[in-house]
């Protein structure tokens, strides 16, 4: 399997630090508002990487941080007179639910920052007792320049760093470049050594995946805006504590963009989960996340998403066949195509042109074509209930099949219905106009001796 390494920025040979097992950190959300499509093309990206490494037999521990403690969550608790908790409660259970409608699977470790402080702290103090950290006026920052190694992850030489840095007004720094590791906070913060304060957002995810994963790990995956600073900071006090390498490969997702522009909450022009999901199913937003690289930008449009929606419906209106639990899989050209797809750097649109050609052959009577489609399918995170409109799509056809009739219809229910009167009566043009509209609309009926079903072509 080979992964692009931004570090290097080189596609290398994956091998683990242990045998077959895999330690990956994925940065987590800052839980104060709803999440968007940014978001969704990050952890569906990672959730594809999670299943797959799984799949390919390793054992993974997925850890994904929660940061609950920040000042856009204390802003928001101002604002609404609530507590900094009460916010990051209430914002982390619904990107939970949008985490679960977009099927991602859960990481097998969750920690939140504010369970973490202690953690915190003591790398914080070991960074200041080596030299790399030093407290002004209850604030710790680091000191960027004993890091010769500063700026490689994002490619930029110390000096022009140098040429952009600033130091903000009450701050007490050595240098423009050094970054906080904690920050006085009298009013919202917690108990430490300098003082009552909070951490800073970088060493966060250094004490949580040191914690939980150890001094060295294997991937550490987020979008590409984490690359500058959090990152790059991430490895600075990280590797300057431990005294090791902090990780082996960083894996970055592009960005979504819409009119060229990075999705964002800051530049407002972002879409939430929630509302994609009125108008369109996880299996299409997957598809369409998954149809480009990971690491290249998305363009979203409407047109994208609908194309995305077809294509996920002619995958799964696959003709389905029992499952054969007992087929080994790993016999089939097609199995083979798809593995070197996906270790050849997670190529997902290659892999989905395999589970194209499956359900291509399935529809023809292959007996093996279901049960691979299925089961390459499901590591890419697909779910196999039959596709659905959504309710603007059904409403458009409800009204394109109303005006070919002349006649108002609510419900498919309705137009079934129209349809078993007109054959009872033995009305036969106007049963068959009822079929020809449906079909120009994408629906087939399908009659049995259990009555009348519909379903998209």
């Amino acid at each position: 399997m080979r992964l692009h390494n931004s570090y290097t920025n080189q596609i290398e040979q994956f091998e683990t630090i242990e045998p077959n097992k895999v330690k990956m950190y994925v940065c987590g959300p800052t839980v104060y508002d709803n999440a968007h499509l940014g978001h969704a093309r990050c952890y569906i990206t990672w959730d594809v990487l999670y299943r797959y490494l799984k799949f390919r037999g390793y054992d993974v521990t997925y850890c994904r941080n929660v940061t609950d403690v920040d000042d856009k969550i204390l802003k928001k608790a101002e604002k609404e007179g609530k507590t900094p908790e009460e916010i990051s409660k209430y914002w982390y259970e619904r990107f939970s639910e949008s985490m679960k409608a977009l099927n991602n699977l859960k990481p097998d470790i969750e920690p939140f920052a504010t369970k973490t402080l202690g953690e915190m702290i003591s790398i914080i103090k070991d960074l200041i007792n080596k030299g790399y950290a030093y407290e002004a006026n209850g604030d710790v920052y680091f000191r960027v320049k004993k890091f010769p190694k500063y700026g490689y992850l994002s490619k930029q030489p110390i000096d022009q760093l140098e040429s952009g840095a600033r130091i903000e007004v009450g701050e007490h720094k050595e240098d423009p470049l050094d970054f906080a590791l904690w920050k006085k906070d009298e009013k919202f913060g917690y108990n430490s050594p300098w003082g009552v304060g909070r951490p800073g957002w970088h060493i966060e995810c250094s004490a949580m995946s040191r914690k939980y994963l150890g001094k060295t790990i294997d991937i550490h995956a987020g979008g590409a805006d984490l690359i500058f600073p959090h990152h790059e900071n991430e490895i600075a006090q990280s590797e300057c504590a431990n005294g090791c390498r902090f990780v082996n490969y960083w894996l970055h997702n592009g960005f979504v963009t819409i009119n060229k522009e990075k999705m964002s909450k800051s530049l407002g022009n972002f879409l939430t989960i929630d509302d994609l999901l009125k108008n369109y199913d996880a299996n299409t937003i997957r598809f369409f996340i998954l149809t480009n690289h990971y690491r290249m930008p998305v363009e979203f449009s409407d047109e994208a998403l609908q194309a995305a929606s077809n294509g996920v419906k002619r995958m799964l209106n696959a003709k389905q066949s029992k499952l054969d639990e007992s087929l080994d899989i790993t016999q089939y050209e097609e199995y083979k195509e798809f593995v070197n797809a996906m270790d050849d750097d997670l190529n997902t649109s290659k892999a989905l042109a395999v589970l194209f050609d499956l359900a291509n052959k399935a529809n023809k009577d292959a007996d093996y074509a279901y049960t691979l489609l299925y089961k390459l399918g499901t590591v890419l995170g697909f779910t196999f209930e039959k596709a659905t409109l959504s309710k603007d799509e059904l409403k458009d056809v409800l009204s394109r099949v109303s005006a070919e009739l002349g006649e108002n219809f609510d419900s498919m229910d309705d137009i079934i219905e129209k349809r078993k009167q007109a054959r009872a009566e033995k009305n036969w043009d106007l049963a068959d106009k009822i079929r020809i509209g449906l079909d120009k609309a994408g629906i087939v009926l399908k009659d049995s001796k259990e009555g009348t079903i519909w379903e998209l072509k």
